[in-house]
């Protein structure tokens, strides 16, 4: 099915059941690492948040919810189709959304009560044909202080003034890098990283690009020798053996590319094997990476420097870890995350399970001891994280919800900023208070 294909999920329902036997255990050390500008610490400015890892720094959040789920602030509609997560930065979420298939645009609203507050077209929607069919928009908006990077599903890579929408430059990934997308369009969401940002064209030309932020100038193109298609993942920087590189999972694998020249460093394609969409952003954590499919399975691996050239060490493989459109989230030793019909505890060093739920598939973010969860069917959960039981602290239904589309509604990453909790579903947007009384 090709829910794979969406970079967006999630969530949750209940009944247990056990699961069995972890892999060799291996332990790992070093550290992942990533620049985004200027932020406020209760920004959430691009996928996945400050960092990528899915976690924000914010304190004093409420610890369980009313019956009744925390206070709506406000609900907008109108903010256009699609599956894309909002970025929130400077007062403003950003966002993209599409009307039909000819009009794939960014967004900006106020985050005080979700007023319009500029719309910029960036080009038609891509690849229409899928089969399964589910076009529309996909990528999380990146803010960099006073500018926002898009890219458009059909390949539309444009730098626009967060103030009022303004186009500072465009590229197109398919017209100017021969770049070749995954049968689901186009869904990265770029990374800003110093100067420089960071994209996936996919193909044999430019497999990778780095880009001036300021004028979109070609810094170096990696052209990696299978020539994948772009997967639907998102790259991450990280540090191996002294090297800083850029981790991306394309369609036939996991790759590390050096930061300041665009070299191949490494490659690992097992957990890609046999699967249509690759969509998890790689898990970087302990000198580690995790990257896992829905088909294949999932795997941990460690990239090392040995006699000059650089190696992927697999540390394990478990088909049983098969983590798809809602991603995996590391909390201290743990990660989690929903295979198939399931949700999941999993201890990063070994890949041995410590429990699993029955439930939607759902997607994730960590904030003061908590993990909010937004599933494919509309609910909101809030979980404590804990490798010895699934412990729910709260839940709640999103009111006046846009019908489902063909059993697929809520395929947006929840966000959290400033204290306020975001839903997306299609041309819906909620804002909640997730902030502790004082």
């Amino acid at each position: 099915m090709a829910r794979r294909a969406f970079r967006r999920s999630t969530y949750l329902s209940l009944t247990t059941f056990k699961s069995a036997g972890p892999p060799s255990p291996a332990s790992c050390f070093c550290f992942a690492l990533f620049c985004t500008g200027h932020l406020f610490a209760t920004d959430w400015p691009q996928w996945r948040g400050p960092n990528r890892d899915g976690h924000s720094s914010e304190a004093g959040l409420l610890r369980e919810w009313p019956p009744d789920g925390p206070k709506l602030l406000w609900q907008v509609n109108g903010v256009g189709s699609g599956f894309s997560t909002p970025s929130v930065a400077g007062g403003r979420i950003f966002l993209l959304g599409n009307e039909g298939l000819t009009n794939e645009f960014a967004l900006a609203l106020s985050a005080k009560d979700g007023r319009r507050l500029w719309s910029v077209r960036l080009g038609k929607v891509g690849r229409p044909e899928q089969n399964p069919n589910y076009p529309g928009a996909r990528s999380t908006p990146t803010v960099d202080g006073s500018l926002l990077y898009a890219l458009g599903s059909d390949g539309d890579l444009v730098c626009l003034e967060t103030a009022g929408g303004k186009q500072r430059w465009r590229k197109h990934l398919v017209a100017d890098f021969a770049g070749r997308p995954g049968d689901w369009a186009y869904a990265e969401s770029p990374l800003v990283d110093g100067d420089a940002l960071i994209c996936t064209p996919g193909g044999s030309n430019a497999t990778m690009v780095a880009l001036n932020k300021m004028t979109g100038a070609l810094i170096w193109k990696c052209a990696m020798p299978e020539a994948d298609d772009a997967g639907y993942a998102s790259a991450v920087v990280a540090e191996f053996s002294g090297v800083r590189q850029y981790v991306q999972f394309l369609s036939n694998g996991v790759a590390g590319v050096e930061v300041k020249t665009g070299k191949l460093l490494w490659r690992y394609g097992r957990s890609a094997k046999g699967a249509p969409g690759v969509v998890v952003t790689p898990l970087v954590s302990n000198g580690c990476i995790f990257s896992s499919t829905a088909v294949a399975g999932g795997a941990l691996i460690r990239p090392v420097e040995k006699e000059g050239a650089f190696v992927a060490e697999e540390i394990y493989f478990n088909p049983k870890l098969r983590f798809d459109m809602g991603g995996v989230l590391k909390v201290g030793d743990y990660f989690y995350g929903t295979p198939g019909a399931s949700v999941m505890c999993v201890e990063f060093k070994t890949g041995a399970i410590k429990w699993q739920e029955r439930s939607k598939s759902l997607s994730w973010l960590a904030a003061d001891g908590r993990l909010y969860m937004h599933a494919e069917d509309g609910n909101v959960a809030l979980l404590e994280p804990t490798p010895d039981a699934y412990r729910e602290k709260g839940r709640f239904t999103p009111p006046n919800r846009p019908a489902a589309r063909d059993n697929f509604t809520a395929l947006t990453y929840p966000v959290l900023a400033d204290g306020q909790l975001y839903i997306r579903e299609f041309h819906s947007l909620w804002c909640y208070d997730v902030k502790a009384p004082k």
